[in-house]
């Protein structure tokens, strides 16, 4: 092609091909998610979720619960009241560890082990059995489960006890990484398991190794404990025969619909027949009695139901959100204390509704841990929201995040169009206003 016939394009000018617009593109979704990149951003992502989450969790169990309360002859309206008393105590709890100082956690730590520990001895002894597991104790007319409180409470004094030797230079060592973490983990495993609940005591485990992963644990020493939990995990499981059932149901998952794989079967029945947008709000039909623990356990079936698709993959990614925000808060913060509660309590809440998820829709053996803000539970809701404060409070050590909240003022709203990038703009709206 000659001279005469190319085409000239203006200084600094570049024609607009794929790669241009590729550019371009990629410049507008960065401008678009630029919130991302704010120093509140992992506050402020907590929060929201938390609140989604509660929402759905006051409408998922309204729907199951006023159906058990129909079949039962007791008020319909009696779950959502238990469960609304529980966030309505719950926010007070979230807000004030959202305002308090890492050290006052560091120094809870402690009070709430023996706390823990004094609980689940007075499960066995006084505590009452529902579905064949001692897990409550009667307060009143309010039970509380100690093993929702052993979570919070591991996380705590796991993560203090492995700050100050870290501090002291003792973590070469193996033995020091694992004494008395590894004992202490043990013995709260095996009062769990004596009253037999699989569920939390995998809880449990997941926050050990959260907080040995974090640490930095040689991978010799990490995998040593792994096949040591694996074994103590079969261990339990081949002791009782109902687990060992429970575990060849879930690998040979046929059988009737109302026999001994009822619940896995009905509930991937009730996730199958909600399609693309569910059957709508009220209407699932596997609740009337077809899905056992429909309000706890397998709610996350019935909102598949109701929500079909499209809502269990907005919940799934709640949770992915959650799990960005956590393992953000954990990265940036400069305090090793910081860090390994905030990923551990990010690895317990979002580890937990994996594994609830996961049994629902049959990738996991069943093992009745609840969906975190979403399953109808008093003590399990009250400790996740506690930690999710405890996660807002530490998103406010992130570098940047103080002097973002004291520029904001001290207006919730304003702070969040901050966040957003609007509040200059709405600012320099106002300027001519008040220049006139």
């Amino acid at each position: 092609m000659s001279a005469s016939t190319q085409t000239r394009f203006p200084a600094g000018e570049r024609p607009a091909g794929p790669s241009a617009w590729a550019d371009q593109a990629r410049d507008r979704v960065s401008a678009r998610l630029g919130f991302l990149d704010r120093p509140l951003t992992s506050f402020y992502l907590v929060l929201g979720i938390t609140t989604l989450l509660l929402a759905l969790g006051l409408i998922m169990v309204l729907s199951t619960s006023s159906a058990y309360g129909l079949m039962e002859g007791i008020s319909p309206w009696s779950g959502l009241q238990h469960q609304l008393f529980g966030v309505i105590i719950g926010l007070p709890c979230m807000w004030l560890a959202a305002r308090s100082a890492p050290r006052r956690f560091r120094a809870a730590a402690y009070p709430l082990m023996f706390i823990s520990l004094l609980g689940l001895v007075l499960v066995l002894v006084v505590g009452q059995t529902q579905g064949g597991a001692a897990r409550w104790i009667q307060f009143g007319g309010v039970q509380f489960q100690p093993s929702e409180l052993a979570k919070f409470a591991f996380l705590l004094w796991g993560a203090d006890l492995l700050a100050r030797k870290d501090k002291l230079g003792q973590l070469e060592d193996w033995r020091q990484l694992l004494i008395p973490l590894l004992p202490g983990v043990g013995i709260l495993a095996m009062l769990v398991m004596l009253g037999d609940d699989l569920g939390t005591t995998f809880i449990l485990l997941i926050i050990f190794l959260a907080l040995l992963w974090i640490i930095g644990t040689p991978g010799r020493v990490f995998l040593g404990v792994l096949a040591i939990i694996g074994l103590a995990l079969l261990a339990m499981i081949v002791v009782a025969p109902y687990r060992t059932e429970r575990l060849f149901g879930f690998f040979h998952a046929g059988g009737s619909p109302v026999g001994t794989n009822q619940q896995s079967i009905q509930g991937r029945y009730a996730l199958g027949s909600g399609g693309w947008f569910g059957v709508g709000l009220g209407a699932s039909r596997e609740k009337w009695g077809w899905v056992p623990e429909s309000t706890t356990d397998f709610i996350f079936a019935i909102l598949g139901e109701e929500l079909g698709l499209i809502g269990t993959l907005c919940v799934t990614f709640l949770y992915g959100g959650l799990a960005y925000a956590g393992l953000r808060i954990a990265r940036r913060v400069e305090d090793t204390f910081v860090r390994l509660a905030a990923g551990a309590a990010t690895a317990w809440i979002v580890g937990q509704a994996l594994v609830n998820i996961g049994a629902v829709v049959g990738l996991l053996p069943i093992t009745g841990v609840p969906l975190p803000l979403i399953s109808e539970g008093l003590s399990s809701l009250l400790i996740t929201m506690v930690a999710l404060g405890m996660l807002m409070s530490f998103a406010k050590r992130e570098p940047g995040a103080a002097q973002a909240l004291a520029e904001a003022g001290p207006g919730v709203p304003l702070r969040v169009l901050s966040w957003l990038g609007l509040a200059g703009r709405r600012e320099k709206q106002a300027a001519p206003g008040r220049r006139r």
